[in-house]
């Protein structure tokens, strides 16, 4: 088998180390590696496989005789990921500056994989939320059509990155010891506590993260006028994010049958048996690739409606996975 030579932006990150977890766990076909960071993070030694790696400072030169890179997020994607593809890599990058750039494509793999093959040297990777919802809706979308969309999601701390992972455990401390409580990563506490905010707030006062899953979801399913309206809250979950989802679509589908069809999506589990309290819950979700769907239910209150509950590991399916199954893609079907 062919291999070939990567590079990881942001190495050291929370993104980054999923993505060299993934990477080995899927045996992804390297040839050669370069872990690349701020120079805050250069000389951090990290293993893959069986075999050390030096964290170097990402610099354009970098970018040489690199087949594929792939970004983990944040700044870097704005200043190097062009740069990247006009010296010859293919950028995957999981940072919001591509997503509706119009000659980029979103891409979900078990949604739209058809777009990879229109690249022109950057594919970028989606919202984390938005990936776990159109992965469960979009098996719905083809079955009957889906005119409406209402969700509400549950986002753990891990998707702010590690500080804010390391913001939830001192909290949890700080309080149960009684002592006061000063928030750096989020706005207010977290601990104990939901935050109905993530990222800025933008026109008609929804935040960005709730704009991103609106206008993302719309690009990826190739339906620029689907109603999408969302609500986004940070949650006390270290990892995996959750969200309610209510749709309506053309033709009634039963509980029964969105089971039936979910259960032979690509990339989705049901778990759904409330008799014997059988449901989606982070706890059982992280570390995982799958998308979790269950309390799958008809709208009481319209004639073709239907809630799902949803939860997927958002470091894994919701970033670090997704970004790989689309370098397997890319491998598979010659498109370096």
């Amino acid at each position: 088998m062919k291999k070939y030579n990567l590079c990881v932006v942001g190495a050291t990150g929370a993104v980054g180390q999923e993505i060299l977890k993934v990477l080995a766990e899927r045996n992804f076909p390297v040839k050669g590696l370069k872990l690349l960071a701020t120079e805050r993070s250069a000389g951090t030694r990290i293993k893959f496989k069986d075999e050390e790696y030096t964290v170097e400072v990402t610099t354009n030169e970098a970018f040489d005789g690199v087949d594929i890179a792939l970004f983990a997020g944040g700044s870097a994607s704005k200043e190097f990921a062009r740069e990247a593809a006009r010296r010859g890599a293919v950028v995957i990058d999981n940072s919001s500056a591509f997503r509706l750039e119009p000659d980029v494509p979103l891409v979900v793999p078990e949604v739209n994989p058809e777009d990879v093959r229109s690249h022109r040297g950057i594919i970028a990777n989606p919202n984390c939320s938005t990936i776990i919802m159109v992965v469960a809706l979009k098996p719905l979308h083809d079955a009957a059509r889906i005119k409406r969309v209402v969700v509400s999601t549950y986002q753990a701390v891990s998707g702010a990155g590690k500080e804010a992972i390391n913001e939830l455990t001192e909290q949890v401390g700080q309080v149960l010891r009684g002592e006061p409580v000063q928030p750096r990563v989020f706005p207010y506490q977290i601990a104990f506590n939901l935050i109905p905010h993530i990222d800025v707030f933008e026109e008609m006062d929804y935040t960005k993260e709730e704009w991103k899953m609106v206008r993302e979801t719309r690009k990826i399913m190739h339906e620029p006028d689907m109603r999408i309206t969302a609500t986004t809250v940070r949650v006390p979950v270290y990892r995996s994010h959750s969200e309610s989802i209510n749709i309506e679509t053309e033709r009634k589908i039963t509980a029964q049958e969105a089971r039936e069809i979910l259960s032979k999506a690509p990339g989705v589990v049901v778990v759904d048996d409330v008799r014997k309290k059988k449901y989606p819950m982070p706890l059982f979700a992280s570390d995982t690739d799958d998308v979790y769907v269950g309390r799958i239910r008809e709208d009481n209150s319209l004639e073709c409606g239907l809630n799902l509950w949803v939860v997927a590991d958002q470091l894994r399916k919701g970033a670090a996975t997704n970004a790989v199954q689309i370098a397997e893609i890319l491998v598979r079907e010659n498109l370096l």
